[in-house]
């Protein structure tokens, strides 16, 4: 496998980052509940965060539309303890950025917001520390999500 290293995000390249990319997808069937070939995730790096939207290809979508906002309202919840328990199932336990911002939670404030065709969860933090950690987890999410994210809000 190759790889490169910028900004402490792994780049994977080669033919390993498409096999695992497929068993991430595999083992996103069993945490989201939503359809990932009908979704998109994209994730947007800020100063003191970022913003995960999860979104549906079509807007008209309504079955995915409520099946995101369901999924990632609870997410918001269970991140706000402390709670990465399902990215950890997805993406792994020593996932990039993950044991500090379960460790630093209380220190980071997620907000669930809904947008007409998904919705949008909101990192913010003071600490820098944490705001690497969050945009390393993105990194992450990234890489492993492959056709299934994006840089950046649309």
């Amino acid at each position: 496998m190759g790889g490169a290293t910028a900004a402490g995000v792994v780049v994977v390249t080669g033919g390993d980052s498409s096999a695992r990319q497929e068993a991430i997808a595999e083992k996103g069937r069993s945490v989201m509940p939503f359809d990932l070939e009908r979704t998109t995730h994209r994730f947007t790096e800020t100063a003191t965060g970022g913003t995960q939207d999860v979104v549906a290809d079509r807007e008209q979508d309504a079955e995915q539309v409520r099946l995101i906002r369901s999924h990632l309202k609870k997410e918001a919840a269970a991140f706000a303890r402390g709670d990465f328990a399902d990215p950890a199932k997805i993406h792994g336990s020593a996932m990039p950025g993950l044991k500090e911002l379960s460790d630093g939670h209380e220190n980071i404030e997620v907000r669930y917001s809904e947008r007409p065709d998904g919705a949008t969860l909101t990192y913010t933090t003071t600490d820098r520390a944490l705001v690497n950690a969050l945009h390393r987890w993105f990194g992450a999410q990234l890489g492993d999500h492959g056709a299934h994210a994006q840089h950046g809000a649309g």
